[in-house]
């Protein structure tokens, strides 16, 4: 069985639009009916799953195309692929890295603002 592109729109709350460009990025794969119309597999609206929780997970098109053969049921879980964790634990790390950047800064603007309060004349009474 075979859906079209509005169908599996309707049935993955995903726009068109959107599902369009996961096939230009090689994430998902329609057939074409005789008409040249896109229709998707059985496995489509379990993949458009798939991509948008590993979309929620802050992961780029690019990781997802790496990462989605070896995705297992709406979750998505993972079976063992060659250097899944070193991908995964990759994304991790940079993560954890913006994350320190921004707590830094974050740490510097409240000493800078810390220090500008000090110099702020207190207001006169009325």
């Amino acid at each position: 069985m075979s859906v079209l592109i509005g169908e599996l729109s309707r049935k993955t709350g995903v726009n068109t639009h959107q599902l369009r460009y996961y096939e230009a990025q090689g994430l998902l794969e329609p057939g074409r009916g005789t008409n040249g119309y896109r229709e998707y597999g059985d496995d489509a609206i379990l993949t458009v799953t798939q991509i948008r929780k590993l979309l929620q997970a802050g992961l780029s098109t690019e990781d997802i195309a790496y990462l989605l053969p070896c995705a297992i049921g709406p979750a998505p879980d993972f079976e063992s692929c060659p250097e899944l964790l070193d991908a995964l634990r990759a994304r991790l790390d940079g993560l954890d890295s913006r994350i320190d950047t921004l707590v830094r800064s974050r740490d510097a603007l409240h000493d800078l603002i810390d220090a500008t309060e000090q110099h702020v004349p207190e207001s006169i009474p009325a």
